[in-house]
């Protein structure tokens, strides 16, 4: 079912915002997309300044929009909760984005690119908004891409049925043509190569690498299991028609209770997979995906397995993943903890007769041996140590930020991570002139 409003959904939608004075909605945005505002302005027919003041304030707003766990950000803060239902913000912000696009309406003026040169490493979220945020300020940008296109876990890491490419290629555009370079295909891997940017002429590095290690359950993993990474990426690396003569009238286990492991569920089942089981250790509501998720995926003829623990694969004579051996789980709340943890029940083992496997428990940073960047400290995760107010790491004039910064975390959080880094290089790179004119004088 097409969830996107057409104009008089949004329109009814909008109008039934109280114009709050202190709009506890905005506030609730980690990226600061501002809905107060956007959608005072669209009540009120100005429906281009709603545009821009989307546009304007987080360049991935149309993502953003669609992908963002808005129940629980600025709808939860919606006064109008209160009285009735709080206001459907992610759809009217969608909308508007779309909307902005139909009638040929350009919010951003190709600025003159007359600043110094910025690196930025990675084109997910965070580095698309950073991009974006320098290019608006003059500075000339490049962001580079190991993958073959751009737009990182918008591209690789979202189903179709989600977020279409077409809609990704549209945000894109308008980054683009705020002259925004970009060089895909190129891999920043070898020893040192991010700190080395800095004496290939750019100035500032922001790197926004996200994390594209996916945890495993078990130390070996026999063919026909996947993980969430590989998965979701197969549209886009050649592998889609392989998938497809694995899943099509299948039986595929996907193992994990968070929103990529929805994806990957409504994934297979897109697909043509005969059934599809979410096998997660804890109890529904402990899943860590959105109720809507869940409430989907139940509607998608999704099997739940909750309260499962996998103990290990079996494998057929030719070394295929055949099953999956499980046991039942109960919870158990010990003195102290925040929450009732899982505890295997004695003599519950069973096995679940499987075709195809996908591992959706998380992602974590790559083994950094070749050490990428030397002078940047990291912690014992692996993850890059800045500070979340202004990104900067221990290397001057290198900066960081979303997933590799926070680790697993949303959309909107490393848009505003772009945004914090675009502000500190700027303010870093504007004290660097200033010390330079003044050795000059």
């Amino acid at each position: 079912m097409d969830k996107r409003y057409d104009f008089s959904q949004a329109w009814a939608e909008a109008d039934r915002c109280l114009l709050c004075h202190d709009a506890p909605c905005s506030k609730g945005c980690p990226a600061n997309t501002d809905p107060g505002k956007f959608i005072k302005k669209f009540k009120m027919q100005n429906i281009k300044g709603a545009i821009r003041t989307i546009k304007e304030n987080n360049i991935l707003g149309g993502a953003c929009g669609i992908l963002c766990p808005t129940a629980r950000l600025c709808e939860k803060e919606c006064a109008s909760s209160h009285l009735d239902r709080p206001i459907l913000i992610g759809r009217i912000q969608e909308f508007l984005v779309r909307y902005g696009r139909d009638i040929g309406f350009k919010v951003f003026e190709s600025p003159a690119s007359t600043l110094e040169r910025v690196a930025v490493i990675g084109s997910g979220p965070a580095g698309l908004s950073c991009g974006a945020e320098l290019a608006k300020k003059g500075y000339r940008v490049t962001i580079f891409e190991k993958m073959d296109e751009p737009g990182g876990v918008l591209r690789y890491g979202v189903p179709s049925y989600r977020f279409s490419k077409e809609y990704l290629e549209a945000e894109l555009e308008d980054i683009i043509n705020l002259g925004v370079k970009f060089e895909c295909g190129h891999a920043i891997k070898k020893d040192g190569e991010a700190e080395d940017l800095l004496n290939k002429g750019f100035k500032a590095v922001f790197i926004a690498t996200g994390l594209w290690d996916a945890a495993s359950i078990f130390d070996e993993k026999p063919e026909g299991v996947y993980d969430s990474v590989d998965f979701l990426a197969s549209p886009h690396t050649g592998r889609l028609d392989i998938l497809k003569d694995q899943v099509k009238d299948k039986r595929v286990a996907v193992i994990g209770g968070g929103s990529v492991a929805m994806d990957c569920a409504g994934f297979a089942a897109s697909l043509g997979a005969k059934d599809v089981y979410l096998v997660y250790r804890r109890s529904f509501c402990q899943m860590p995906a959105e109720k809507d998720e869940k409430v989907e995926s139940l509607e998608n003829n999704i099997h739940f397995l909750i309260l499962n623990q996998p103990k290990a694969y079996l494998t057929n004579d030719k070394g295929v993943v055949s099953g999956i051996k499980l046991v039942r789980t109960e919870l158990s709340q010990a003195k102290g903890a925040q929450r009732r943890s899982p505890i295997e029940i004695k003599d519950s083992q069973w096995v679940l007769d499987i075709d195809l496997v996908v591992e959706a428990i998380g992602n974590k940073a790559f083994d950094l041996s070749n050490n990428l960047y030397p002078g940047v400290d990291i912690d014992d995760k692996k993850l890059i140590k800045a500070e979340l107010d202004n990104c900067q790491t221990s290397k001057p004039g290198i900066f960081a930020g979303g997933d590799i910064v926070r680790g697993p975390a949303l959309v909107v959080n490393a848009v505003q991570d772009g945004k914090t880094a675009a502000e500190a290089i700027d303010s870093y790179l504007v004290r660097k002139r200033a010390k330079l004119t003044t050795k000059e004088g």
